[in-house]
């Protein structure tokens, strides 16, 4: 999904030269990057990067670039940045957002400030059923105004591919509704969106006592229509305690995969659901898995499942303890970095924010976070061959960042700075 590449593709080259840094984050070998693979960069000192019409057309030193015969007959019409003393990487993929929503969550803020838990909190009517009444309410064109508003926003902090779920909805309307707002707002943004039906994110109160009744709900309507109107590349469940079964989790699965949708799953959030069943699915990411068995984390290691990280969740919520990355990578399992924008648990659109909360809280080296929240994110997202390093061929996604050393992007935290980035060839300012 995403933008109408005849309308905002640029023709117009564009040469990255003289950066400190470029991390292209190549690798020899395929599939996601995992164990000590997830640490090499493959850094270009003095590097330099050309773009036409959406594409890296080559990237090397600043002075193979400058003998380049077409840049020396074309260099008049090429927009040229100078990257001195600057950092360039892929455009960050946020493989996890939730951005279809009106207002922020003030009062489950409040509240937990004061103590009270997430599940007392939802259970007070608050979490992410508190949500759903703005979103059925809220006209199409309301929707995707916020939801290009975050696209945007997510763009001046580095992120050119985004996952964007539905799920403040819960009726077949308003799900189908929220995946075309984001189609909408995708169609005039020029990153790359990803739609995820996210129709089992909780029972909404109408089921409640008959959650099965709304499972078939989602299996029979809401997962056929967001297939045959080509809304939705994936279909994801929240599978934990006081949201779905790992039973209902496979029904869902089920149709989505007999609609031809691919599938990924909240898991292990705030209790420990035994993974392995679900992997006949192929699911593209686990995300969460703040709980997760040792059998589980060895079958996830030959795998290509990507466990998707999202530390910003529990430093809103305010949780002592964070997904054992360490436990995760050293085993082999490939992980990604993501965000969870959403106004409930997890109101952040920066990447840099979630790399540096990996590796003051997760203990991932700044490298690991700069290639979970680039190349593994893009293998979140099945986009892997287009998006997440910089390769000739692969799409034009990059971020330029005043910093002499990559590893000062999750080193000055809560600041962005992002001076330039690319989206699919399209040139943003930055901060």
């Amino acid at each position: 999904m995403g933008n109408d590449r005849a309308k905002t593709r640029s023709h117009q080259a564009v040469l990255l030269a003289n950066a400190s840094q470029i991390l292209t984050l190549w690798a020899p070998s395929p599939g996601p990057r995992r164990g000590p693979a997830l640490k090499e960069l493959s850094i270009i000192i003095g590097g330099a990067v050309l773009c036409f019409a959406g594409k890296i057309v080559s990237v090397g030193t600043t002075k193979e670039a400058l003998r380049d015969l077409w840049l020396k007959k074309n260099r008049k019409t090429v927009t040229e940045i100078d990257c001195a003393g600057k950092v360039v990487l892929p455009g960050f993929v946020d493989s996890h957002t939730h951005p279809v929503f009106v207002n922020p969550r003030l009062v489950d803020f409040e509240k937990r400030i004061e103590g009270a838990s997430y599940e007392q909190i939802a259970s007070a009517g608050g979490g992410i059923r508190s949500s759903l009444d703005a979103v059925r309410n809220a006209p199409k064109k309301q929707l995707a105004d916020t939801v290009l508003t975050a696209f945007r926003d997510m763009a001046a902090h580095g992120t050119t591919t985004v996952e964007a779920k539905s799920g403040y909805g819960l009726t077949l309307e308003s799900e189908l509704r929220s995946l075309a707002a984001i189609r909408d707002a995708a169609s005039t943004w020029p990153g790359t969106a990803v739609a995820t039906l996210l129709g089992a994110h909780v029972v909404p109160q109408e089921f409640q006592g008959r959650s099965q009744k709304y499972v078939e709900l989602v299996c029979t309507e809401m997962i056929p229509r967001a297939a045959r109107e080509k809304l939705a590349q994936f279909v994801d469940v929240f599978c934990d305690k006081g949201a779905f079964s790992p039973a209902q989790t496979e029904q869902i699965f089920a149709a989505a995969q007999a609609n031809g949708l691919a599938v990924r799953a909240h898991m292990g959030q705030l209790s420990e659901t035994t993974l392995a069943p679900f992997l006949r699915f192929k699911p593209a990411s686990f995300d969460h898995m703040d709980h997760v068995s040792d059998s589980d984390v060895q079958q996830l290691a030959k795998n290509d499942t990507v466990a998707t990280l999202v530390p910003g969740a529990n430093y809103f919520l305010g949780l002592k303890d964070y997904p054992n990355a360490r436990r995760l990578i050293d085993a082999g399992v490939p992980v990604a970095l993501a965000t969870d924008y959403n106004p409930g648990t997890s109101p952040t659109i920066s990447m840099a924010m979630a790399m540096s909360l990996a590796c003051t809280h997760m203990k991932m080296s700044p490298a690991e976070a700069i290639a979970a929240a680039t190349i593994n994110g893009a293998w979140a997202l099945r986009l892997a061959d287009r998006k997440g390093s910089i390769e000739p061929g692969k799409d034009a996604d990059l971020a330029v960042f005043a910093v002499n050393d990559y590893r000062e992007i999750p080193y000055w935290f809560g600041a962005n700075r992002c001076t330039h980035t690319i989206l699919n060839g399209i040139l943003a300012s930055g901060d």
